[in-house]
């Protein structure tokens, strides 16, 4: 039997598990700048249910992959786009072979937005007003809950609204990792 770390890039990654509203982007779009500023090189991988269309209609690389192309990289002296089209597989693609697509020897920590329903290490995100339920009881993935109301719970409790414990948490995450102590959910 394959166990989930041997699923999982040889690099940290970790989940931010929410229901929508909750303001996972939001927690996101303030945890990297901190993570980077402490010198931790971070990966995002960010789920969504929509259709994307992130090629601009009669520009060369739209029409390359349009003719046909299964994988199209677009790259400028700034950036890279790797496009992979999965329109002729029937299901979602495998969300451990996309994991393995990042650079591991470029980054130490994927920060993994969604996938909550998938089997990877989590924070939980739960804001009271959403009034939704508790993930965590549920899954064994989840490590830490973050919220804006602190309970009683039996895994670390983070204040959803102070990034910087956030990124101590994180950061403590990627030592640990690094130091190959892993969460017992994926050993």
């Amino acid at each position: 039997m394959t166990s989930l770390s041997d699923k999982l890039p040889n690099i940290a990654v970790l989940g931010f598990a929410a229901f929508s509203g909750t303001g996972k982007t939001t927690l996101l779009e303030s945890l990297i700048p901190v993570l980077i500023a402490h010198g931790i090189r971070v990966g995002v991988y960010k789920h969504s249910h929509h259709v994307i269309e992130q090629d601009k209609p009669g520009k060369d690389s739209f029409r390359l992959r349009k003719a046909g192309a299964f994988q199209t990289l677009l790259s400028t002296p700034a950036r890279a786009i790797l496009t992979t089209e999965f329109s002729e597989i029937p299901t979602s693609p495998d969300f451990y072979h996309l994991l393995q697509q990042f650079d591991s020897e470029n980054l130490d920590i994927i920060l993994v937005e969604g996938c909550k329903e998938q089997r990877f290490p989590k924070i939980e995100l739960h804001r009271h007003e959403i009034n939704k339920p508790w993930l965590y009881p549920d899954d064994p993935d989840i490590i830490a809950v973050a919220t804006d109301r602190m309970i009683t719970c039996p895994l670390p409790c983070l204040d959803l609204n102070d990034t910087a414990q956030i990124a101590e948490f994180v950061m403590q995450y990627v030592q640990d990792f690094q130091s190959h102590i892993l969460p017992a959910s994926i050993q």
